[in-house]
């Protein structure tokens, strides 16, 4: 998940000294991007092999890719600013708003999702109410998506502009345009095989930054006693200041931590965020499902520390870090960093993790866009009963429509000072409500068809007035964007799931043949298979990555709680 830092522009001194070598490997690395396309498009014969790889990848592959593809250079960014300015409370949007949400995904929604056969979210909903849920969620999702992929897009522009001097428009067409190559030609297969690489030149990016950047504060120990002596010593815990009433800068304690951020921003985004979902419906059976968000959970529990510690690092090498008398805002963190540390070609890995990051970011949304604008818009309600290969054909079409629409969209980012808060902001309102019409959907058989709408429109819509009417024009007073965020989710998840009950119960239910599969404690034929051979290795048992995760991402708590 994304947090907000002050300003979206990067200071202009922190243009980096490339030179041939570092464009010689963001070449190649561009050249094997399409590669990766041309190689991909040869496997693309239906429209389930462009929209969901023929459900035919293992789960090492789309575990990585899943992970990728929320690993956007938004995050990276946006999480070094987050410790910059707030230090070690980054680590909740790891161990408690991810790991958690992560693992239900796993062990509980995905038999649903991948058990039903659907082709994405909003086609659950359709199953589970009606089509006016159905409908609605779609016509969000994709709204959302394509807001998300803009934000990509008008970050990687900002940072391109700074470090290389490119012209912000230039690096918009650019990046969309490779992006819109690969998916054209390679469907959903493209963006995942180009996401698991891009997952490893963002490993190679930020390790060196992390490395160096401890090697020049003097190590961990170094680094804590700094920050201790200029920010205090929460400024290095995870739950120092958050009691209730206690003043910290997150603006947030620990009830609005644990429900706000923990319990319903992420699992509304990490359980019903189709980019996200998409690359679990991709593997090649439930088992693989199952454990595509339980692998991926792994490396999440760690990426903390190479997203945080370089923000912690330049707020130890400036003092006042992103205040107006340093000269740097929160957002240069990683580029202040790379433009001080790294050597020319480890450079180049560096701006091309970058770039990679936001390429990956930019690619889950749009495929996930074209895939529920093909099917649940354009096939459901407006050209029904074509023949296959004029949906993939739709599908390639509304690729390109997608691209230029984000296009258009980073540009009305730029309008926004903010786009770490704005990108959370869009989490609470589309990924929140649509989690609690699932969840209540998923384990009340008494929700009704027309509960899914109303509950869906009515969290929606409560999350707004609390954001732009309570927190923004004053009625009540929250610390920051980030605390009103947690607040909005809160909010929305609370009026849709009243409004759901409220409906249900003046509605009639769903006949209860129609509810099995979709209802916790009811099964289809789909949700089970016989477990193939050698299935009973340690790896390969959902349950136990599952838990084995969130013990681990509990343990991680315990050196900074003290």
């Amino acid at each position: 998940m994304q947090t907000p830092t002050k300003g979206a522009y990067l200071a202009a001194e922190l243009q980096l000294p490339t030179n041939w070598l570092d464009y010689t490997i963001l070449g190649i690395y561009f050249v094997v991007v399409l590669g990766i396309g041309f190689a991909a498009r040869r496997s693309v014969k239906t429209s389930l092999d462009f929209f969901l790889s023929g459900r035919s990848l293992p789960a090492w592959i789309t575990g990585l890719a899943f992970i990728s593809a929320n690993l956007a250079a938004t995050e990276i960014l946006g999480m070094a600013a987050n410790s910059a300015q707030y230090g070690a409370y980054t680590v909740h949007w790891y161990w408690i708003g991810a790991i958690p949400a992560m693992v239900f995904l796993g062990l509980v929604m995905m038999p649903f999702y991948y058990g039903s056969k659907v082709r994405s979210v909003p086609e659950m909903l359709l199953l589970r109410f009606d089509k006016w849920a159905h409908l609605l969620s779609s016509a969000l999702f994709a709204f959302a998506a394509i807001l998300i992929a803009g934000v990509n897009l008008y970050a990687l522009a900002i940072v391109v502009e700074a470090l290389l001097g490119w012209p912000q428009w230039v690096a918009i067409v650019v990046a969309g345009a490779f992006v819109l190559a690969y998916i054209t030609l390679g469907g959903l297969s493209s963006a995942i095989y180009n996401e698991v690489l891009q997952f490893f030149v963002i490993l190679a990016a930020l390790i060196p930054l992390v490395v160096l950047g401890l090697k020049k504060v003097g190590g961990w120990g170094g680094l804590t006693d700094k920050l201790t002596a200029e920010h205090g010593a929460n400024f290095t815990t995870a739950w120092g200041g958050t009691g209730i009433g206690s003043a910290n800068p997150l603006g947030a304690n620990w009830l609005t931590i644990v429900l706000g951020l923990g319990f319903v921003l992420s699992f509304g985004y990490w359980t019903t965020n189709f980019a996200e979902v998409q690359r679990a419906l991709s593997a090649k059976n439930l088992s693989a499902a199952q454990r595509t968000p339980l692998i991926a959970a792994f490396p999440k529990i760690f990426i903390v520390f190479l997203v945080m510690i370089p923000g912690l690092t330049a707020a130890a090498l400036i003092p006042g870090f992103g205040t107006t008398d340093s000269g740097y805002q929160y957002n240069d963190a990683i580029p202040y960093l790379m433009e001080q540390l790294l050597p020319n070609g480890v450079l180049g890995i560096a701006v091309t993790g970058l770039l990679a990051a936001f390429m990956a970011g930019m690619a889950a949304n749009v495929s996930s866009f074209n895939t529920v604008f093909t099917n649940d818009i354009w096939a459901r309600y407006v050209q029904r009963g074509r023949e296959d290969g004029y949906y993939v054909r739709f599908g390639r079409l509304i690729t390109v429509i997608g691209v230029c629409a984000s296009v258009g969209t980073a540009f009305l980012a730029s309008s926004f000072s903010n786009i770490m808060s704005y990108l959370q902001t869009l989490f609470s309102f589309f990924n929140v409500p649509m989690f609690v019409v699932f969840i209540v959907g998923m384990f009340w058989k008494r929700a009704s068809a027309k509960s899914g709408f109303w509950g869906l429109l009515a969290g929606t819509v409560a999350a707004m007035v609390n954001y732009f009417w309570i927190y923004k024009q004053g009625i009540i007073d929250i610390p920051s964007d980030q605390g009103a965020n947690f607040v909005s989710a809160i909010v929305g998840f609370v009026a849709g799931a009243v409004v759901m009950v409220a409906v249900s119960l003046f509605t009639a239910p769903k006949p209860t043949e129609e509810l099995q599969g979709l209802v916790y404690g009811t099964t289809s034929p789909g949700m089970s298979e016989p477990p193939a051979a050698g299935d009973d290795a340690w790896y390969r048992r959902p349950a136990l990555l599952g838990w084995g995760a969130i013990v681990l991402a509990a343990a991680c708590y315990i050196p900074f709680s003290f």
